[in-house]
């Protein structure tokens, strides 16, 4: 199973913080409904960003692995802060 992400369209507010957090331009905004959308799933990097700014908690991920010191540690991001 490959990596699912979803956006909780009754909870997503539109605030498109996900869309301006994203390193690789994984979402966008749909005008019509006023809410993110998933634009490219196979160019997510699973830094999980996203789900961690989002003020409705309406993204979850699905199928990716979790690596031990990558996720909110500040130090580390800093240092790979030129590979994203």
């Amino acid at each position: 199973m490959g990596l699912e992400i979803e956006v909780h369209e009754q909870s997503c507010r539109g605030c498109e913080l996900c869309v301006d957090i994203c390193p690789t331009e994984v979402f966008e905004m749909d005008a019509e409904k006023k809410v993110c959308t998933v634009k490219q799933v196979d160019d997510c990097i699973a830094c999980l960003s996203c789900a961690y700014i989002c003020p409705s908690q309406a993204i979850t991920h699905r199928g990716h692995h979790l690596v031990k010191n990558f996720y909110r540690d500040e130090e580390f991001c800093r240092k790979m802060e030129r590979f994203l």
